[in-house]
């Protein structure tokens, strides 16, 4: 199993890229490699790379490659996403999208293909690169389609399937077989009228994507200790599972952290080592990407509370608890070298209404009857897996990922 870190710069945050400091990159880089960790993930800011339509800019393109070596220099290898896209509350979209120039971000022909242009450019000056993981066609590039997104642009989940396949086509084009996925915020899994659905999530790209973040409702629910709270990543990594078309598809926990007040900074460090015990005991996990790295430098303005101290380490690269409980973790895992955790025995049913839309995938989310029963399964030390409920009774799916026991919501109760 690979454990990582999203790399958010000590130096200007993601706005580094117009101020590029060698120096201070290979800086953060050495203080993440005392963590153990052997990949990052890192996020060129759309805008700049590709101010114009049709102009990528080189000497853009050339920083990101310098930043990819600096860290295969290290031992790390690198996850590069495209589309930023949408950052820590910030859109991050270019001009030739918005205002005066408003058009689809998703069906535009011409947009759409810029975009495929640009994917395909960064996975080419990448391609040589044996650090190189594979591109993420964005961060949660999902929220422009839809509320609670102040100006979306509204899709079908068929539209939703024909960008994505467009765009994993073009990362394909630039750098073959390398892992490109593609990676939605959680009301793919959540909302039944979001067009970018668990389908999408689990089928199409090298691997699925998942992004834990507690505060979506389950420690307001169920408080920072809870049960629902620390087993939440891993319910994210099951969840996806149900709707993949065949066994051991590899899951990515690509994202997830300690954000507060939702998990008190006293208690960040044993809400990591939970979260990293229970997600590690799902067959078929990647690897685990903690957000983030470094804190935002509090000189920045206009961020949300809760991002500023998300970092394993201070904005000046002084190792925080939790930061230490991450690295205790990828020691012990590294030196006590576990076999894969077991199959998950027992499946809890979802009923989601239809396979590849999902209507009624709300149950799936906090306080709703399906994500309740399955946490109340975990906290009675039950290591649930889930399948859909039309393959609940599928013999042949069901050996296949060694589920020998099938349970209803209903049978779970209350």
């Amino acid at each position: 199993m690979r454990f990582g870190v999203n790399y958010t710069p000590t130096r200007g945050w993601f706005h580094h890229w117009l101020d590029f400091a060698p120096d201070d990159i290979r800086a953060d880089l050495d203080s993440i490699t005392a963590l153990g960790v052997d990949h990052i993930r890192v996020f060129p800011l759309w805008p700049l790379f590709q101010p114009n339509r049709t102009l990528i800019r080189p000497r853009a393109v050339e920083q990101l490659t310098l930043l990819v070596d600096a860290a295969g220099e290290r031992g790390l290898d690198v996850g590069v996403d495209g589309l930023q896209g949408h950052l820590s509350s910030f859109d991050f979209v270019p001009s030739w999208t918005t205002t005066w120039h408003r058009r689809g971000l998703f069906t535009d022909p011409d947009v759409v293909e810029a975009q495929a242009a640009y994917l395909t450019t960064l996975a080419r000056a990448l391609a040589d690169r044996p650090h190189f993981l594979g591109m993420t066609v964005g961060n949660e590039f999902n929220q422009f389609s839809g509320p609670p997104h102040p100006d979306p642009d509204r899709i079908g989940p068929a539209q939703a399937g024909r960008w994505l396949r467009r765009m994993l086509d073009a990362c394909e084009k630039g750098a073959p077989g390398r892992a490109h996925l593609h990676a939605s915020y959680d009301a793919a899994f959540h909302d039944g009228t979001h067009p970018f659905t668990p389908a999408h999530s689990a089928r199409l790209g090298a691997m699925t994507a998942v992004h834990s973040w507690v505060f979506n409702g389950t420690a307001q629910r169920h408080g920072p200790g809870g049960a629902a709270t620390v087993q939440h990543a891993a319910y994210l990594v099951e969840l996806s599972k149900a709707w993949a078309t065949g066994p051991g598809r590899p899951v990515w926990l690509q994202e997830v952290g300690a954000p507060a007040p939702h998990i008190p900074p006293e208690r960040a460090a044993e809400f990591t080592e939970a979260t990293i015990a229970a997600a590690a005991d799902c067959p078929d996990l990647w690897g685990i990407t903690w957000w983030c790295s470094h804190d935002v430098d509090r000189a920045l303005a206009d961020f949300p509370e809760l991002e500023y101290g998300l970092g394993l380490f201070t904005n000046d690269r002084r190792i925080k608890p939790a930061g230490e409980a991450f690295s205790r973790g990828v020691r012990r895992w590294r030196e006590e070298d576990p076999p894969g955790p077991a199959p998950r025995r027992t499946a809890l049913a979802v009923d989601a209404g239809d396979e590849e839309t999902a209507p009624a995938r709300a149950v799936c989310a906090p306080g709703g009857a399906f994500f309740e029963a399955w946490m109340r399964l975990a906290a009675d030390g039950v290591r649930p897996a889930v399948v859909l409920a039309q393959r609940a009774h599928d013999a042949g799916h069901l050996a296949a990922r060694g589920i020998t026991e099938v349970l209803t919501v209903e049978q779970v109760g209350s």
